[in-house]
């Protein structure tokens, strides 16, 4: 009889627990309301970045897994078919996150309500250029399409520029569309900063997952400076720095400096083609990281508006370490600056004021 009865207890305990679990799902079927779509422009959206970056963006590898995305494709009227030929290959994709895709080469159809910007379309760097000639060649395309998303775009759009020279292209960008937030407005030296991971990652024999906060200050150029001083490696019972593991610290000064800056010279020598696919992933982890937070104790770099940080001229964009919550990114404070890392810093500081008076010069 009393075996009986804890039966009988355990079957109306177990009943229950069954109705619980069904009313608790019956409600969450309530709750779980999908997402607004986002829409997301891509400039140079025939160009082999954007292709590489499309599948990314749609399967939620960068705005996350359960955010549905509306895809704008901008690009020249000579690159119209391409356009039409991505889209039908996105398509045909079936990915389930992505609610459309517009093709078009009209800006301001382009603009319309778009929440992020992705700008990898500019002029391209033909052989003997200098960064002035290029500068005056992209302030036309920036200033167009920074004054369709300043009428089109949604208030609080966030956009990356990606196509070189892309801090002062972002700049001409800000100067054209001043209702958009400055802090918005950013430009692209994760892929610089990818590419340093990996450099200390093969110099130590590590996987690149367990390396972070390297840092890229400055300019996105060919004097630009990825510095280790505050690189630390997992290494399984906690972290070690950089400085610690690497055995010879003259390497840390010369070569590990030089393999990051001439990376895409050996890419484009051995591939005869830019570097398209680590361009589109480094974007994706900027633009995923900056909306959805950068990992506990981790920074990435950035080329955000300066504030005066490490005593860099406020009003240009230069690349910080930073880290981002809730879509707000802050640069990290209170790293100790050395004399070599000063020299280069503030090198790329003036030739960033330099890029930003002759851009200003041919604006005004």
């Amino acid at each position: 009889m009393e075996n009986l009865e804890i039966v009988q207890k355990v079957g109306v305990v177990l009943v229950c627990v069954y109705l619980s679990w069904r009313i608790i799902r019956y409600i969450w079927s309530f709750l779980d309301v999908e997402k607004d779509p986002l829409i997301v422009l891509v400039t140079g959206a025939a160009g082999q970045i954007a292709y590489a970056l499309f599948p990314m963006i749609a399967k939620g590898a960068m705005l996350g897994p359960d955010q549905p995305v509306i895809l704008h494709m901008l690009d020249i009227e000579p690159a119209g078919d391409i356009l039409k030929g991505v889209k039908l290959e996105l398509m045909d994709g079936a990915f389930p996150l992505l609610k459309g895709v517009i093709t078009t080469t009209d800006v301001i159809e382009a603009c319309k309500g778009v929440d992020i910007a992705i700008m990898l379309g500019g002029f391209p760097r033909r052989k003997g250029m200098s960064n002035k000639d290029l500068i005056s060649k992209n302030i036309g395309i920036y200033k167009a399409q920074a004054s369709a998303l300043e009428q089109h775009a949604d208030t609080n759009c966030k956009v990356l520029v990606v196509a070189n020279p892309a801090n002062t292209n972002a700049l001409i960008l800000k100067e054209y569309a001043p209702s958009i937030p400055e802090e918005n407005i950013i430009s692209l030296t994760r892929l610089d900063h990818n590419r340093a991971l990996n450099q200390l990652s093969e110099n130590l024999n590590v996987h690149v997952g367990d390396v972070k906060n390297v840092i890229m200050w400055g300019n996105h150029s060919s004097n630009q400076y990825p510095d280790a001083n505050h690189a630390m490696v997992n290494i399984g019972v906690g972290h070690k720095s950089v400085k610690e593991l690497v055995t010879d610290d003259n390497w840390l000064n010369t070569e590990f400096i030089t393999n990051v800056q001439r990376r895409g010279e050996v890419i484009i020598k051995s591939r005869r083609l830019s570097s398209a696919l680590s361009a589109a992933s480094a974007t994706c982890d900027h633009m995923r990281d900056w909306i959805l937070g950068t990992p506990k104790g981790t920074w990435v770099s950035m080329g955000v508006y300066s504030d005066g940080s490490y005593g860099i001229q406020p009003g240009l964009i230069y690349s910080f370490p930073v880290t981002c919550e809730k879509g707000e990114w802050s640069i990290v404070q209170g790293l100790k600056i050395d004399k070599f890392a000063r020299e280069k810093m503030d090198a790329l500081e003036k030739e960033l004021i330099e890029e930003k008076n002759f851009a200003y010069s041919c604006l005004h």
